[in-house]
Formats: C-alpha cells, structure tokens, sequence
C-alpha cells in the first residue's frame, strides 16, 4: 500500500526535525514544500507531502499513518 502524509508545523527547527524523522523512518518527500503566513499566529507555516509504500498490509482510514 501507499500511505500519504501532509506534515505541517511553523517556520522552525521543529518543523525540519519533523520532516527528518520521517524520512528516517521510510517516508519520501513527495511534491514540494509550500509555505504561508497564518494570520491567527501571525507567524510563517510550512508544509511538506511524504509518502510511503509498506508491503504486506492493507489501508484502513483508522490506521495511524505517523506509525506506519
């Protein structure tokens, strides 16, 4: 199966530690990354799609997808 997964988070170190840990757990970047300003936080978002192929299960929409 291949499981897709959007992370977002703010214009931090955080946010790129994120994206690292889930490359070293299998995930793939996927697209590029897009970046916006939330006005409610007032404070500068990021986003970037990783996906991931596991073999041997299937999807289920209550799976924990950060797990897999």
């Amino acid at each position: 199966m291949k499981l897709y997964r959007f992370l977002t988070g703010p214009d931090d170190a955080s946010f790129c530690h994120k994206v690292t840990t889930a490359l070293n757990k299998g995930w793939s970047l996927s697209g590029s990354p897009s970046y916006g300003f939330n006005a409610a936080t007032g404070q500068m978002q990021c986003g970037q799609a990783v996906v991931k192929d596991v073999e041997g299960k299937d999807y289920h929409p209550d799976m924990k997808l950060s797990e897999q």
